[in-house]
């Protein structure tokens, strides 16, 4: 691993080996979801709270202030909506690596899909993204996800989180499951959490507990925190579990307390 790669992951992962990266990608497939339909007027409060921001590179140039002094984890798989529930994920190459380097990227984040009739599309579009990056020292995130039915199950999830780093990820990110002990041990490279669809608080702040004890190093998330009754209040409590190992209980009410 080069000097470049090796600096561009030190500014995700910190110091203490933790991470809490703000998923706000979603419009490249979902358009204005709820809490992003001004993706400025929420994004903006929450970015002194994140370690590393994950959006679209339109997203990027268009709502983020160019001096923000954060890493980008750039998106740079889409080609469905969320309309096409038939073929939905079966993504390939939406940004090229030059532009991601204009961007001034520290990662970039490719979305893969396991057990379905498409999943070698993905794969190999995957991994001509790791080709590209590694050219130039950047690290790519691997967004897992798994074929319908499958479900949350530590099986199918270590699965598709072993053949991501073997195809070449710094960095996977996957869904919080049972067993997820079992996921982490056998993945020789560091995970993240998916925050995925909106839950209540308390129960978001256990599951980034319960990740992290099970072995994941962070939480990236997004509708759980920017569709929270108060993101910034959530976000802080979300932080404080990941780099300060508060429990959920503490979290929570630092989250009530803040939001008062």
């Amino acid at each position: 691993m080069d000097w470049g790669m090796k600096n561009r992951i030190s500014r995700i992962i910190k110091k203490d080996g933790h991470t809490v990266m703000l998923a706000v990608d979603h419009g490249y497939f979902m358009g204005p979801t709820t809490g992003l339909e001004k993706l400025d007027d929420i994004v903006k409060p929450l970015l002194p709270h994140a370690d590393v921001l994950m959006p679209t590179r339109g997203a990027l140039r268009n709502y983020i202030p160019p001096d923000t002094d954060i890493p980008i984890c750039l998106r740079v798989s889409g080609g469905t909506s969320i309309l096409n529930k038939t073929n939905l994920l079966h993504e390939g190459i939406i940004v090229s690596m030059e532009d991601a380097l204009r961007l001034n990227v520290s990662a970039v984040a490719f979305s893969i899909l396991v057990g379905q009739p498409f999943e070698r599309d993905t794969l190999l579009a995957f991994t001509k993204i790791i080709d590209e990056a590694n050219r130039f020292g950047i690290p790519v995130l691997a967004v897992t996800a798994v074929g319908r039915g499958l479900g949350k199950d530590a099986k199918y999830l270590s699965l598709a989180s072993r053949m991501a780093a073997e195809l070449g990820a710094s960095i996977v990110k996957t869904y919080y499951c049972e067993d997820f002990e079992k996921v982490v041990e056998t993945c020789p490279v560091p995970i993240v959490i998916a925050g995925g669809k909106k839950i209540p608080e308390k129960d978001a702040l256990q599951m980034a507990y319960d990740a992290l004890q099970a072995g994941a190093i962070g939480v990236d998330m997004g509708r759980n925190i920017f569709q929270s009754s108060n993101p910034v209040a959530m976000i802080k409590a979300v932080k404080t579990i990941v780099h300060k190992n508060v429990t959920p209980k503490e979290a929570y009410e630092l989250f009530k307390s803040s939001k008062k």
